[in-house]
């Protein structure tokens, strides 16, 4: 346990912090295992991956994750549909 005063406020913060940023990563993961799945069925359904998209966005958006990441996990959940299209 932190000693100095500031620290201990940090690590406060930082539980905090911790806390919102879960539900804003485990809502993206959520959604793309969602998006994931339908595909893999062999007919996916375009709003499931789009509501994807829009939570990995909002991730991003607050800085749960970095911005790469998102748009690397995109641009797969993105080819992975359209090759099941394709089939």
């Amino acid at each position: 346990m932190a000693n100095i005063k500031s620290q201990i406020k940090r690590n406060r913060q930082n539980e905090k912090r911790r806390l919102r940023n879960r539900t804003f990563r485990g809502a993206a993961r959520a959604a793309v295992r969602d998006a994931r799945a339908t595909i893999e069925t062999g007919k996916p359904d375009q709003s499931v991956v789009l509501a994807a998209i829009s939570r990995l966005d909002k991730a991003a958006e607050k800085g749960v994750i970095h911005k790469n990441n998102a748009a690397r996990r995109k641009s797969r959940l993105m080819k992975a549909m359209a090759a099941a299209a394709k089939k």
